[in-house]
């Protein structure tokens, strides 16, 4: 086939996609061969059509083509296999068994032969290779991410996996290039071009008098009036003006609609026949004004083929299992040649903070650059702002009147008769520099925001009649605008600078619900919808409305675009209860697509908003609902652990990372994804004052959105860390979901104080009921807890006792807990496989209660290598079975950490003082290091910095490349002067979230250190008197550090200064009866939940530890010292190396 041909071929699976005729485009891509479409093979991978799998294989490869092909077919044979033996359905087995899996017996007569005596086991995961083997949908995960490897690695499919980089509706707009050059050869070209038909060559009909078709009249677009249709232009409200020119996006809202349904045509709207009177806002080239031009339909879907490469993951320890849950980009579902998204999996629904705002949120918005921080407004009038990284509430506004005099007198007599004021809508301006208020009397606040807790008054309008129902921003004519609209029917534009008046917008007969500014094609406009049901149209003049029709409901409606403004929705609730969600054709204006799912007869408005160009998300049954734009069934529910009201309120952030949903008891509820945890844990505790640094910023920036200002905010960003999500402003405002009850609503008084005590105080914890602990279920056998640490999944916690046995502890999911990850609300299992074994550490020729215990736990929860003296074993975290022992004593290992990019590879720290790079693959001792004098006692890796840093009982600390194992830098702890530090002195180190800092734990002190200069930026040390520190890590999120000492008391610190915020005292969680020797030994964070750690105790037993539901968090964080908020991270250096005394 021809070079011309192939890229035909192209532009056909392009426009197939475009008219979602999916099935025959998957078909031309298996038939040409040309493109193989990994998010179509994904999606079959996952819904395990293993037929439809090979028969789209077989387009690009055979079985025998070369040994990756085979590797491909035999992968997928084997899950098959695997499946029908976890359904115990044995005949389905054999016969695949037979079938498929018989051909790879000439290639590897041995392997046939494990697998067929698979059949032969009640349970297949008897086998010590599949013992790991999860559930059906994780395996598929796995496999599917081996599958990516060996299809990109196999040469049959080079140049097969990106698909051309294509400006949208490309074969539309060379017929429309064609069209217009056979327009400018007709002999007598008319004004107005009479286009029937593709399947001859154009030309005019010869002049006889009569007047060429016009568009609504055009067979093309169909001649039938539709029942229901939009009345003629101007034809409603008091304005009766004169025709006014359409602009393109609102044409088909206002001609009457097309009665032809085949989607080539209908799909992308009417073709644009070049009418003077039109304005020629259309996307494709044109021929000079001179020539006419003619517009084939362009289609509505505005994506271009683009495919995300998967992510590499390491290889886990050499042994044949490799069936463990991972998570990879680009599967889902959608357009089989859109932009690649990820799976439903990727939806914000794991319950990452829960606030408490005080009143009951009514309306949300996350700020368009700071994607952690969140605006809400209450029932009773209050304005919080949230940094939901760290749950700390920067600013608290309670409701009051600016300038009273300045208010009308309705205004003044409806206060004084009732003063309670409820918020209906509180959103950002563009660029973030302003937030408006709109509130349930008369009233509009507009407020400039200034970074961290700055807030200033900017504007009060005294905007509507009764209730301001609605608020956005908008820029038209390149001027920032507030456009409001309210119970008094009217929609109003105001200057965002000056609180100037420039537009009313009179014609809906009943209350306007809600406004929705857009552009398109360089058109602005504002859509609003009534409570009588009505939806219509602005342009920004005084010709009235463009549009008229009903919404489904007819009664509370918004309206929200796609991110990328291409595809436009609305939800609505009838005066029944009945909820609807709805696409709308645009070039039509009537409904594409209903979506399904809701409950009938909702108890309240459900709301709505849009993410990703992918998802839509609802408010309803007490639940969250999410579905697929392009599909109109149900995607998924959760319930977000409970607690939510009949119709929560609902909010994106700007990426799709974070969902802000109301809860009840005035709460809410922030979702994430894996993105959005991370995101967290970024944002946590950062000081918004960089925002600060901008010229654009420091003043609201109420003039049109500039590359300058968007360049200022990305600025601002990327000295907090941002840099790389800081995304660019989308000059969308008003992407309205926020659902109003439009009852009477008889709000409360605040029952808060305006802000926080200013003075700081210690936060000390005496009682158990001042915080929740638990202690986890015991061992009689073990006496002392040696070393501790959590899964990395955070379901479950492993610990080495003293005297070499391993205890683990996991939580299982249930009503009281949902996500099935620890917690102190739950008790856990003492878990033990069925076989009743314990991992019980080599001690041959030792005690090990006089041994160094140590440990690791495999990235993935497979396998934990320990020591306890004697060898080093390597156990199955499934089985408890030893896998492997190797490296007897003398030496004995003392600490052992698993290199960050190869498992394979393992520092081991020995109590001669050397540290040996050890590879299990090949069991060999690749390097030893030598500079301490004493034992080894901390190791930690920097992936970031390929630096691995070592601690001894020494106190000497050494900072080695892992790349040749040289040591760069070296360096002595500053030890007290009066403190002598004992023989079996540890001294620890982590890194930091950052790879770039690390926490240095010694009996003496807590210090932080910056690697490559190895330089303490921020020590605390103990007073003489104290008890000795025992053990402290940080936070997962690297915000907190959690510190224990021989007196059983734990202290929470302040990472980013070392300063102490929170105490919890031994009476807390020991009970009086309890020996006054018992201490903590060891301290564990949870790996995701910032607020929890674990102790490990000298009689053995392991308590959790949470704050109240309550506070959320330990403590308040101490003021800063000289009025600074750096933290570590941020800045290279923070402090001045010294002593920040403790006050124990």
């Amino acid at each position: 086939m021809s070079s011309l041909s192939r890229e035909l071929v192209f532009l056909i699976l392009q426009f197939l996609d475009e008219e979602k005729f999916k099935e025959t485009v998957h078909k031309l891509e298996q038939e040409s061969g040309f493109f193989f479409n990994m998010k179509y093979f994904e999606d079959e991978v996952h819904n395990g059509n293993w037929d439809e799998v090979e028969k789209y294989l077989s387009g690009f490869t055979k079985v025998d083509d070369n040994r990756y092909s085979m590797k491909i077919f035999f992968e997928i044979r084997k899950q098959k296999y695997l499946e029908a033996l976890d359904k115990h359905d044995r005949s389905m087995a054999v016969e695949i068994l037979v079938k498929d899996l018989k051909v790879f017996s000439t290639f590897n007569e041995e392997l046939f032969k494990e697998i067929t005596q698979l059949l032969t086991l009640e349970n297949f995961r008897e086998n010590e290779q599949l013992s790991k083997y999860g559930d059906t949908k994780s395996a598929r995960a796995i496999m599917l991410v081996e599958l990516k490897k060996l299809i990109e690695a196999n040469p049959l499919f080079r140049d097969k996996l990106q698909f051309p980089n294509l400006k949208n509706s490309r074969l539309r707009t060379l017929i429309n290039q064609s069209l217009n050059w056979q327009h400018q050869l007709c002999k007598n070209p008319r004004s107005n071009p009479d286009i029937k038909t593709l399947f001859v060559d154009h030309s005019c009909g010869q002049p006889n008098g009569a007047r060429a078709p016009s568009p609504a009249n055009n067979p093309l677009l169909g001649s039938l009036p539709k029942a229901g249709g939009f009345p003629p232009l101007g034809a409603h409200g008091p304005f009766q003006p004169a025709p006014a020119p359409v602009p393109a996006p609102l044409a088909g809202w206002m001609s009457t609609p097309s009665t032809v349904t085949h989607s080539a045509v209908s799909g992308g709207g009417a073709i644009g026949l070049g009418a003077p009177s039109i304005p020629a806002a259309l996307k494709h080239p044109r021929t000079p004004p001179t020539n006419l031009s003619v517009d084939y339909p362009s289609g509505d879907s505005d994506h271009v083929a683009k495919r995300v490469r998967p992510m590499g993951i390491s290889d886990e320890v050499n042994l044949p299992v490799n069936v463990l849950p991972v998570s990879f980009p680009g599967h889902g579902h959608g357009h089989g040649h859109g932009q690649a998204f990820n799976a439903p999996d990727d939806l914000p629904k794991v319950v990452a903070r829960t606030l408490n705002q005080g009143s009951s949120p009514m309306s949300m918005d996350f700020h368009p650059l700071q994607l952690t921080l969140l605006l809400v407004g209450t029932n009773v009038g209050d304005i919080g702002l949230w940094e939901v990284g760290s749950r700390e509430r920067l600013v608290l506004r309670i409701f009051k009147v600016w300038d009273l005099n300045a208010c009308s007198m309705p205004l003044q007599a409806a206060l004084a008769k009732d003063p309670g004021v409820s918020v209906n809508r509180v959103i950002w301006s563009p660029d973030g520099s302003l937030f408006g208020v709109a509130y349930s009397r008369h009233i509009v606040q507009i407020y400039s925001y200034h970074g961290n807790d700055e807030v200033r008054q900017h504007l009060e309008i005294d905007a509507h009649v009764g209730g301001v129902n609605d608020l956005a921003f908008s820029t038209p004519n390149k001027q920032l605008c507030v456009i409001t609209c309210g119970d008094d029917k009217t929609i109003k534009v105001w200057d965002a600078s000056t609180g100037a008046k420039l537009y009313t917008f009179e014609g809906h007969e009943a209350p306007v619900y809600s406004i929705c500014p857009h552009y398109k094609e360089n058109i602005q406009f504002i859509f609003s919808t009534a409570l009588d049901g009505k939806i219509k149209a602005w342009l920004y003049d005084n010709l009235g409305s463009r549009v008229d029709y009903e919404a489904p409901g007819r009664w509370c409606t918004t309206m929200a675009y796609s991110a990328d403004g291409t595809r436009l929705f609305s939800c609505g609730t009838s005066k029944d209860g009945d909820s609807f969600i709805v696409e709308w054709n645009e070039s039509e204006g009537a409904v594409k697509r209903t979506y399904l799912g809701f409950r009938k007869q909702s108890w309240g408005v459900v709301q709505f908003d849009t993410t990703k160009n992918r998802f839509l998300a609802a408010g309803d049954d007490f639940s969250i609902k999410f579905w697929d734009m392009d599909s109109v069934q149900l995607l998924t529910t959760i319930d977000a652990d409970g607690g939510l009201p009949a119709s929560p309120r609902i909010r994106f952030n700007k990426d799709g990372t974070l969902l802000a949903v109301s809860a009840n008891d005035n709460g809410i509820k922030i979702l994430a994804n894996t993105d959005g945890i991370r995101l967290l844990r970024t944002f946590e505790n950062l000081s918004f004052d960089a925002s600060r640094t901008s010229e654009s910023i420091a003043k609201p920036t109420v003039n049109p959105i500039s590359a300058a200002a968007v360049a200022a905010a990305a600025a601002a960003a990327t000295s907090t860390g941002l840099a790389d999500r800081s995304a660019s402003v989308v000059a969308i405002a008003g992407m309205n979901g926020d659902a109003r009850n439009l009852g009477d609503v008889k709000p409360r008084l605040t029952e808060e104080s305006n802000d926080k005590s200013k003075i700081w105080k210690l936060t000390e914890i005496n009682e158990p009921s001042q915080c929740r602990s638990l202690r986890l279920p015991e061992n009689l056998r073990v006496t002392k807890i040696s070393r501790l640490i959590y899964t990395n999944s955070g379901n479950a916690i492993l610990a080495l006792a003293s005297n070499a046995i391993h205890l683990l502890w996991k939580w299982q999911r249930s009503d009281r807990n949902a996500s099935g990850k620890a917690t102190a609300g739950v008790s856990p299992q003492l878990w033990q496989p069925s076989s009743g074994i314990l991992m019980t550490n080599d001690s041959t020729d030792t005690n090990p209660e006089e041994a160094v215990p140590c440990f690791a736990l495999s990235k993935n929860d497979s396998y934990v290598m320990s020591a306890s003296g004697g060898k080093i074993s390597l156990f199955n975290m499934m089985t408890f079975k030893t896998m492997t022992t190797f490296m007897p004593p003398p030496p004995a290992a003392t600490f052992l950490a698993f290199h960050p990019q190869d498992n394979n590879i393992i520092a081991i720290g020995m109590d001669d003082s050397t540290i040996q790079i050890y590879n299990v693959r090949v069991d060999e001792v690749k390097s030893k290091l030598k500079g301490h004098s004493k034992r080894i006692t901390g190791l930690a890796f920097s992936h970031v910095l390929n630096m691995l840093v070592s601690s001894g009982a020494d106190a000497q600390l050494c900072v080695w490349n892992s790349d040749g194992w040289e040591k760069q830098k070296a360096r002595f702890l500053q030890v007290p002067a009066g403190r002598t530090p004992t023989a079996q002195s540890d001294t620890r180190v982590q890194f930091h979230q950052d790879q770039i800092h690390f926490l240095v734990v010694h009996e003496t002190q807590l210090a932080i250190y910056e690697t490559t200069k190895l330089e303490c930026v921020k020590q605390w040390v103990l007073r003489e008197s104290s008890a000795p520190i025992s053990h402290a890590v940080f936070s997962c999120d690297s915000h907190l550090v959690y510190a224990s000492f021989l007196d059983a008391t734990v202290c929470v610190f302040s990472a980013m200064n070392l300063r102490l915020r929170c105490r919890i005292n031994p009476c807390t969680y020991l009970s009086p009866n309890v020996s006054s020797n018992v201490h903590p030994l060891v301290i564990a964070a949870h790996p995701q939940e910032p607020n929890q750690f674990a102790l490990g105790l000298s009689d053995g037993g392991v308590h959790v530890f949470e704050p109240l539901e309550s506070e959320g968090k330990w403590g308040v964080p101490p003021p800063a010292e000289n009025g600074s908020a750096s933290s570590v991270p941020a800045t290279p250096s923070v402090g001045p190396s010294g002593s920040d005394q403790a006050q124990r």
